[in-house]
């Protein structure tokens, strides 16, 4: 099995290391600091649950590695519609994309049943943009719930969780989700195929979509977020619109709200991954997050007031203190590319 990581970066370079650890040819894009020391001396991931190094063929070039079985997405979903160069030379015919990103992924509508099959969501794909990259059919859906951050170029601290779980946006079984999940199961990873894969998104987004933007409007943590009755408040009522927003679209996660909230509690003082975007000066990843969450509601005719209302605060922030805007500086942080789940 060839595989190529496109960003491997905190959950690129992880996953990367643990399919080589599990006998994939593996081959990481990557660039500057990060690249050079993971070519001199692998990826070290430190882990409780047991450091190792890996050295799978890392580089800057993917017409280097060519065709490959699976391309892993390691990067944030607003830089999916300019990826071109670094995906196109690792296409060939039958080459699936994983996309390992938070939020609502630009397939969503492709092969569901129901009214709105097909559909495009514009703040994921916006003019079909994405999909012109990477057409929905090469699509194999990722849901992320390790944190991992970079502790140093080459160096990856993996924090908790081994589980991706993968499916198909039709939901059907298929000989490649099962393959790769043998492969990652050998790597060490948790990996079930789902066939209800949306249902998974919508578990993890109920947090993304509430903790993310509030602590980056806060600079609180999710404990914090969690511990001051207000926020929680808040936090439950921004779940309430999500699990209803999902319900119109046809999927009924088994989870309830309470639940969430004490999994999030129990993550204890976690940045989010927004938080830390912004105070390393790096673009919100608005979009996919919180964005596409608001357009659907927009699509489904629910009313979903209290996202509408963060959705636009947060959005003002990412103008005012994004990379391009001239608010005050920020603080470098350590590199992290999910939230746990």
């Amino acid at each position: 099995m060839r595989i190529a990581v496109v960003g491997a970066g905190a959950i690129g370079a992880y996953w990367g290391a643990a399919m080589h650890r599990g006998g994939a040819e593996v081959h990481l894009i990557a660039r500057g600091d990060h690249l050079r020391a993971m070519r001199e001396d692998g990826v070290r991931v430190i882990s409780p649950r047991g450091d190792f190094v890996a050295h799978p063929h890392a580089t800057d070039d993917p017409d280097e590695v060519g065709p490959v079985d699976y391309v892993f997405l390691g990067l944030k979903a607003h830089s999916y519609p300019s990826c071109e160069s670094l995906v196109k030379p690792l296409l060939g015919e039958s080459t699936a994309v994983v996309a390992a990103q938070n939020g609502i992924p630009w397939w969503y509508f492709h092969k569901l049943p129901g009214p709105y099959e097909g559909r495009r969501i514009e703040a994921v794909d916006p003019g079909g943009a994405t999909s012109a990259v990477l057409p929905p059919e090469r699509a194999i859906g990722c849901v992320v719930y390790p944190a991992t951050v970079i502790e140093a170029p080459g160096v990856i601290r993996h924090l908790e969780g081994t589980r991706f779980s993968i499916g198909e946006p039709s939901g059907q079984i298929s000989d490649r989700c099962e393959a790769l999940s043998e492969a990652m199961i050998a790597g060490g990873l948790k990996s079930p195929v789902e066939a209800n894969l949306r249902d998974d998104i919508w578990i993890k987004l109920m947090g993304n979509v509430a903790f993310n933007p509030l602590s980056a409007l806060t600079r609180a943590t999710m404990v914090e977020i969690c511990q001051n009755p207000y926020t929680r408040q808040l936090v439950a009522r921004m779940m309430e619109e999500t699990l209803d927003i999902a319900a119109r679209v046809g999927s009924t996660p088994e989870i309830s709200i309470e639940k969430r909230l004490r999994g999030a509690e129990n993550v204890g003082h976690h940045k989010t991954s927004m938080l830390q975007d912004l105070e390393a000066g790096k673009q919100l990843e608005l979009d996919a997050i919180v964005s596409a969450v608001v357009e659907m509601a927009d699509i489904t005719g629910a009313d979903a007031p209290t996202l509408r209302t963060v959705h636009a605060a947060t959005d003002l922030l990412s103008r005012t203190c994004g990379p391009d805007a001239s608010g005050p500086a920020n603080t470098p942080g350590r590199q992290s590319q999910t939230d746990p789940g």
